[in-house]
């Protein structure tokens, strides 16, 4: 099999037979071998139905469908993605047909013809969204990348195609809480970059709200730096040294100038600062003593109720 296309699905019941007719056109000049790998990562509607209707209708097709047990998260079922691939390379792209399969085979060509590369990641050229969120996203990968011990390339997507060696890199690192723009920078490799366009989504809404991007940003930067542990560090060394400072202070407007310091807002004001620099610190303690814990279970990173697999 020359290339495995992992298409990790959530509520896209109206996009899944589409995002085939459109793949299937797109390649049909393509010259090689190709399989679908859909990942119904625990939808609520007809996604797994409609799936089950394309494996059994489509038998001119190489086709597998793999069905969580329930919602695991789109990094959980990037990973089943590769895990039950069997191409050559592997595209990873979305359903909602946002992401141009003709941009997979862009890539395809790049990785055939440049050799010194072993993956091709697709950027957006402009972003079609708010100018908060924008901001949002510019701001996290600054932060990021000067935390992080990695490096990642501002605007880039999931949406890349890499050969079997990245994907084989990807599969060993079995750590619960994922984040796939941090592990491909982390695992190497030579990649390029690429601008696409983004395509307005066929059908359904965006799956990422603020809270929940916020919550993958604060995700990605405990899951590759411990800077924030030895910010705490920091944060409570300058509480230490502004409180030796006050107190010096205090001293001397007392001993030579005779002013009457006032104690019961003083008091009630240090107790609240250091108070919230304690539990500010032991929260990004906290962050990582919870992924410590999550894994430490090696529980599996997802659970397959389904899997449809041709033998090929």
């Amino acid at each position: 099999m020359k290339l495995s296309l992992v298409v990790p699905c959530y509520n896209e019941q109206d996009n899944v037979e589409l995002f085939y007719e459109e793949t299937v056109k797109a390649f049909n000049n393509a010259g090689f071998d190709y399989e679908f790998v859909f990942v119904n990562d625990g939808s609520r509607d007809k996604t797994l139905e409609k799936l089950r209707k394309l494996y059994n209708e489509k038998t001119e097709s190489n086709i597998t469908v793999v069905s969580f047990s329930r919602n695991f998260g789109k990094e959980s079922a990037i990973y089943a993605g590769i895990k039950n691939s069997t191409g050559d390379y592997i595209s990873l792209i979305d359903a909602d047909l946002q992401q141009r399969p003709e941009v997979v085979l862009e890539m395809m060509g790049i990785l055939e013809n440049e050799y010194e590369y072993d993956c091709v990641a697709a950027y957006q050229a402009s972003r079609k969204e708010g100018s908060v969120m924008t901001g949002f996203k510019s701001g996290f990968y600054k932060v990021i990348n000067k935390l992080s011990e990695v490096e990642l390339h501002a605007d880039a997507s999931d949406f890349r195609t890499f050969t079997r060696g990245v994907a084989d890199a990807i599969l060993e690192m079995g750590e619960y809480h994922r984040f796939s723009k941090g592990i491909f920078s982390w695992i190497g490799f030579n990649t390029k970059f690429i601008p696409y366009e983004v395509q307005e989504r066929n059908a359904g809404e965006t799956k990422w709200s603020f809270t929940k991007l916020v919550k993958y940003a604060l995700e990605g930067i405990t899951a590759f730096s411990t800077k924030p542990l030895k910010l705490a560090t920091y944060v409570g060394m300058l509480a230490s040294l502004a409180a030796i400072v006050y107190l010096i202070v205090v001293i001397v407007q007392r001993m030579f100038f005779n002013v009457a310091v006032s104690g019961y807002a003083t008091i009630v004001g240090l107790i609240l600062l250091l108070g919230g620099i304690q539990l500010f610190c032991i929260g990004i303690i906290g962050s990582y003593l919870a992924k410590t814990y999550i894994q430490s279970k090696n529980r599996p990173i997802y659970i397959a109720k389904e899997i449809l697999k041709r033998d090929k």
